[in-house]
């Protein structure tokens, strides 16, 4: 047990490529692989999984109060002074004892009204809203990496555009400085592919940019450069319209789950604050010895009794911890309310942001084509005197404009596809499936339920566990 919990902590591998400028020499890396990377490398998840066991010893901690309460103590003790009294005829006596006390106390609940049962309920829902924080940072980690990866491939393929654009415009530049010599056209014409070339080497010089920082992106949520990147060749599935997406994530999303925990932990909460107005009942005992060092005596004692107690008045502090629990209750109730709208709208954005990256990419699809057959019909008028230099340069340029449209749209649309997935709380290692040991986070919670002591097997087993976590 313990080492299928270790194996589930363990972070991930780091992974290096080459930069911008070099040659690419790496081992492709599909989408998934990226989601896996990002899995397992992410400190913020690690984090939010240790919060989350740091909840679970909570629920151990408020369960330890229904056990037994065993401690020690010990005293020693050195009197020193002097006495004098009427007994003793005026005569002053000097004080000079020593005394040793060494004893065990005991403790036990009988009986608190339930205030202890139910601070234990309302643990065990604080660990179960917890739960759901840790799923929805879990989905923000993957969604940073879909977006990492979608723009480096965007980036990628729009520097090989513009270098490919740039290639062409250059022939149409030494194109024209042909014709110019042969008087076919005029210095004009020379000059304005002459611009439109030193502005093909500005762009490039963006694009290049662009994937820098869509590089570094991708590294910051993977744990490595990327390498040769496989676009995905189909998205996501996702539901049919948007009342689909939107029911299905009021119904699943991590923070409306989280949001109804919180409610029951602050109804639990007003309950255990009533029961704290009643009384409560305790078995208590203790044994000791004391030893005199200054006489052969010691002294063995010890004694048992039930204690019983109750508040009669505490100055009105029971009945105000009672209004700001229920304050607090109503405050989760309308918590509630708040998020359910979030979501739905959220929900509502993503399913429109995917819509429009989809109608953009059919649109650029006709974009390309009409602009393809415009620009070789008006290449091929130029070389029979028809169109100008300007006329070809502003269709290459057209046609360059439409297959960046459709390359953005394209990535756009995979990274909306997981939006959608996101805004339904689906966007999850265990949903898409990711070739990585799936954190459990029910196992550790079974290990510290019940508090195991430190000196206990399974006490020892968690300190091995966590000493392990640490060296990490």
């Amino acid at each position: 047990m313990a080492r299928g919990i270790l194996n589930s902590f363990k972070a991930g591998v780091i992974a290096m490529a080459a930069a911008v400028s070099m040659p690419v020499a790496a081992q492709t890396e599909t989408l998934a692989d990226a989601l896996a990377s990002a899995y397992d490398h992410s400190g913020l998840l690690q984090q939010n999984r240790a919060l989350l066991r740091a909840a679970d010893e909570d629920v151990a901690a408020t369960y330890a109060l229904l056990r037994p309460i065993l401690n020690w103590s010990g005293t020693v003790t050195q009197q020193f002074g002097t006495f004098s009294s009427a007994t003793t005829g005026g005569v002053t006596r000097d004080i000079d004892t020593a005394e040793a006390f060494i004893g065990l106390g005991f403790e036990l609940l009988l009986y608190d009204n339930g205030a202890t049962r139910l601070a234990v309920e309302a643990a065990e829902e604080a660990v179960l809203a917890t739960r759901q924080t840790l799923l929805n940072t879990e989905q923000a980690i993957l969604f940073e990496a879909v977006q990492g990866f979608m723009d480096v491939v965007r980036d990628a393929q729009i520097v090989q555009l513009q270098q490919n654009n740039l290639r062409l415009v250059a022939r149409e530049l030494q194109a024209a400085r042909d014709r110019f010599e042969v008087g076919e056209v005029t210095r004009t014409d020379v000059a304005l592919a002459e611009a439109r070339l030193a502005g093909g080497r500005a762009d490039l010089a963006i694009a290049q940019g662009d994937l820098m920082r869509s590089r570094e992106r991708f590294a910051a949520a993977t744990g490595h450069q990327p390498g040769a990147l496989v676009a995905p060749s189909v998205a996501p599935k996702t539901p049919a319209t948007v009342e689909d997406v939107k029911a299905i994530a009021v119904r699943s999303h991590p923070l409306m789950i989280k949001a109804q925990h919180d409610i029951a932990a602050a109804e639990i909460a007003v309950l255990r604050a009533r029961a704290l107005m009643g009384p409560s009942v305790r078995l208590e005992g203790s044994y000791g010895l004391t030893e005199d060092f200054d006489n052969p005596y010691s002294t063995h004692a010890g004694s048992v009794g039930i204690r019983a107690t109750g508040p009669i008045y505490q100055g009105g502090r029971l009945s105000a911890l009672l209004r700001q629990a229920m304050a607090r209750r109503d405050a989760a109730r309308a918590a509630l309310h708040d998020t359910r709208h979030t979501i739905r709208q959220q929900a509502g954005s993503a399913w429109a942001v995917l819509a429009a990256a989809t109608a953009q990419l059919a649109a650029s699809g006709e974009q390309i084509e009409a602009s393809q057959i415009a620009f070789d019909g008006i290449r091929e008028e130029a070389k029979l005197g028809a169109r100008t230099t300007l006329d070809v340069l502003i269709a290459e340029q057209d046609l360059l404009d439409a297959r960046s449209n459709r390359i953005t749209a394209q990535a756009a649309q995979y990274s909306a596809a997981y939006g959608v997935l996101s805004s339904m709380g689906l966007l999850t290692a265990e949903y898409l499936n990711l070739n990585v040991e799936i954190y459990d986070p029910v196992a550790y919670y079974d290990m510290v339920r019940d508090a195991p002591a430190l000196v206990s097997k399974r006490g020892q087993q968690l300190d091995r566990v966590l000493r392990a976590i640490g060296k990490e």
